[in-house]
């Protein structure tokens, strides 16, 4: 069981729609560090959608808050790889946020590309028909 406090308040659709969105925006955005950033929310969010639907609230007192990503890799044993590549890539995306030059073009587009399959695999691990983006055909960054 999980503490309620890491748990999502949006559901798990709203979520994954949310994870679209963010990952479409990313896409179109020019600025590699600000594209960056919205891909890695776009994971986020998505990870927010498994834990939405699979974790279970722990009775009792709280504990110390715990990364999304970790919880994934314990709901989601089959997302574990793609929970620690996301880790390791927050504070890249903070530092990214905070305005530093931490962010290649190609890192952003990589990224992108990378949230893609994420989502997808999230999609299929939750049942939910995939929605592939349009997005990343159309932009003129990706």
């Amino acid at each position: 069981m999980l503490p309620a406090s890491g748990l999502p308040r949006r559901s798990r659709d709203e979520l994954l729609t949310s994870a679209r969105r963010g990952l479409a925006e990313a896409a179109f955005t020019r600025p590699a560090a600000e594209r960056y950033a919205l891909a890695h929310l776009a994971a986020l969010r998505a990870a927010a959608a498994v834990l939405a639907a699979r974790a279970q609230p722990r009775p009792g007192r709280r504990g110390r808050p715990v990364s999304a990503w970790r919880l994934l890799a314990l709901v989601a044993p089959e997302l574990e790889e793609w929970s620690a590549f996301f880790a390791a890539g927050a504070g890249r995306r903070a530092a990214a946020e905070a305005g530093l030059a931490v962010v290649t073009t190609r890192d952003a587009d990589d990224l992108v590309r990378q949230v893609e399959i994420f989502l997808g695999l999230v999609e299929a691990a939750l049942g939910v028909p995939s929605q592939p983006s349009l997005a990343q055909a159309a932009s003129p960054w990706g």
